[in-house]
């Protein structure tokens, strides 16, 4: 019989996939598989694939699954080998109608709610292909139908990195609007009073309330206030807005009030700021998210201002 030469694409996704799942949390593996899959369509469709015909994997019995994997029975096979080998038996069994349904059903039908802890960070897979990153004390709830994703941003801040799929749109729901795509990569923030829009690539609809929505593309950002207006597109830097992927706060000019509201969603202990001129200082700087007390070790170096701890527990940001 007629052997067909490998695929090189296919057999890069396989490698891709492989890797991921052996370290499922590791960013700069991640960032290095963006890349790729940024650079050519056929890579994200490829991965997608595996993605899928993975996820089929589920709805395959355990025993019969292991029994496809493991033709070599005497010599335990690498994981990533063995992962190959699942793939390819999943391929086998999607072609055969095995397996066929329950993929189907759970890529169309799908619901979960996905959350982070205070000062966690997660990264999280969505059975279309999309990736999910999850910043600090974020909550989102999400529900795929056979003709719409949508995900609900009730509270934190999300990085969405969507599989492009025209037939079912992409919704980001807040409590001030929505916000529509077909693939692209975004980040929403959902704050007490307002939701905020950055477009790294592609391209959003945000709607507000009534006939108020604007258009983003790649650098830029928007706003939808309390009311439901959606703010006119303006320019953004999405790498310092987007910069918590890699543990980062970066503050560019802010006034302190806002550099406090920051650093407050990553601590447990309340921080405030007196008002008035204190609150209007500006501050250019970077700090680690992981490590939010180390703006309050070096704010009194900078700015001309002391730190005053409660009995509560909070501490409060004064003039010196």
């Amino acid at each position: 019989m007629k052997q067909h030469a490998p695929d090189p694409v296919r057999e890069q996704a396989a490698a891709w996939f492989a890797q991921v799942q052996d370290a499922p949390g590791d960013s700069a593996l991640r960032a290095a598989l963006q890349q790729w899959l940024d650079q050519d369509a056929r890579h994200r469709e490829e991965y997608q694939m595996l993605v899928r015909l993975w996820g089929a994997a589920d709805f395959i019995p355990r025993p019969r699954l292991e029994a496809l994997c493991a033709t070599e029975p005497v010599r335990q096979l690498p994981r990533r080998r063995m992962l190959r080998q699942a793939l390819a038996a999943g391929v086998a069994i999607a072609a055969l109608g095995l397996g066929w349904s329950g993929w189907q059903y759970q890529r169309l039908n799908h619901q979960d709610v996905l959350q982070t802890a205070l000062g966690e960070r997660r990264q999280f897979e969505l059975p279309d292909g999309s990736h999910l990153e999850l910043n600090s004390a974020t909550r989102v709830d999400v529900t795929f139908s056979s003709g719409r994703r949508d995900v609900r941003l009730s509270r934190g801040e999300a990085m969405f990195i969507v599989a492009h799929d025209s037939d079912r749109p992409f919704v980001v729901s807040t409590a001030q609007g929505q916000v529509t795509v077909t693939g692209t990569r975004f980040d929403v923030r959902q704050d007490p009073d307002s939701t905020r829009v950055a477009v790294e690539q592609g391209s959003v609809r945000v709607q507000g309330a009534g006939d108020s929505l604007a258009q983003l593309t790649a650098g830029l950002g928007s706003r939808i206030d309390t009311h439901g207006k959606v703010a006119a597109p303006y320019a953004i830097d999405a790498s310092a807005l987007t910069a918590w992927r890699q543990g980062k706060l970066v503050f560019d000019n802010a006034p302190l009030s806002e550099v406090v509201a920051e650093v407050s969603r990553y601590r447990a202990q309340p921080l405030r700021v007196a008002p008035g001129k204190v609150a209007g200082l500006r501050l250019s700087s970077t700090f680690s998210s992981d490590d939010p007390d180390a703006l309050l070790r070096a704010l009194p170096s900078i700015l001309p201002v002391a730190i005053k701890q409660h009995a509560d527990g909070s501490s409060e940001i004064i003039a010196k």
